[in-house]
C-alpha cells in the first residue's frame, strides 16, 4: 500500500505570532502609513488586528467576514462578504488585516467592498503571504516560499480535530493519533495540545493521552 501523502503543517506558537505581529507593525510604521482604523477579516484576522492596534496605538477596531461557498452549476469556490462592516469609514485611513494570504481571494473581495464605503485610503496587511497568491497584500511579516499549511494557535483545535476525523483507518488511541499526525502532516503535538484538541474538538475520550 502506498504511503499517505504528507501535507506539511507548521503550527505556530503564541510567541511566534506576537513576533510576526511586531515585524508587521514595524513594516507599517516604516512605510509612513498611519491608519485611523483597523478592520479585521473574521475570524483569522482578529488576533493580529488586536496586536496591531496595541503596537500602533490605534483605538478603532472593526471587522468583516468573508466566506467561500460552492457556486451553483460551476461547482467552483467563490468568496463573498457575508458579515458587513458596522463602522463608518468614510474619509478614514483604513488598514485591512488578515492572518494569511493564500490564494488572494479574500483580499480580492474585501478590498473593493471596503473601497465602496468611501475611505480616504485603504491598505492591506497579513502576517504571512504565500507566493501563490494572486492578490498581494501591501504589508506582510514574511513570505511563505515553500508551500505549507500555516496553523495558528487560534485555529489549532478546529483544524487538528478535522485532520484526526479524516484519518483512515481511524486511530484508536493517542499514540496512533500522534504517529499519524507526524507521518501525514509532519506535525508533532505535545500531550497537552492533543488533550485540548480531543476535549474541545468533540473527539472520543479514547484518544486522550494516558
Amino acid at each position: 500500500m502506498a504511503e499517505p501523502a504528507v501535507m506539511k503543517v507548521q503550527l505556530l506558537s503564541p510567541d511566534e505570532v506576537v513576533d510576526a505581529c511586531d515585524t508587521l507593525a514595524r513594516h507599517i510604521q516604516a512605510s509612513g502609513y498611519r491608519p485611523d482604523i483597523i478592520v479585521a477579516v473574521a475570524r483569522g484576522g482578529f488576533m493580529p488586528a488586536r496586536f496591531l492596534c496595541d503596537f500602533l496605538n490605534i483605538g478603532a477596531l472593526s471587522s468583516i467576514r468573508v466566506q467561500h461557498y460552492v457556486a451553483g452549476a460551476q461547482k467552483g469556490r467563490e468568496a463573498r462578504v457575508t458579515i458587513p462592516l458596522a463602522a463608518d469609514i468614510r474619509g478614514l485611513r483604513v488598514l485591512l488585516v488578515d492572518d494569511v494570504n493564500d490564494s488572494g481571494d479574500t483580499l480580492r473581495v474585501a478590498r473593493p467592498y471596503l473601497e465602496s464605503l468611501g475611505p480616504k485610503e485603504l491598505r492591506t496587511a497579513v502576517l504571512h503571504e504565500k507566493l501563490v497568491t494572486t492578490c498581494p497584500a501591501d504589508f506582510s511579516a514574511g513570505e511563505i516560499r515553500h508551500w505549507r499549511w500555516i496553523l495558528y494557535p487560534w485555529a489549532m483545535v478546529e483544524d487538528v480535530a478535522q485532520f484526526i476525523r479524516d484519518m483512515t483507518p481511524p486511530p484508536g488511541d493517542a499514540e496512533a493519533v500522534l504517529r499519524q499526525l507526524l507521518e501525514r502532516y509532519d506535525m508533532a503535538l505535545t500531550p497537552c495540545q492533543l488533550t485540548r484538541v480531543v476535549h474541545f474538538g468533540g473527539l472520543p475520550a479514547t484518544l486522550l493521552p494516558a
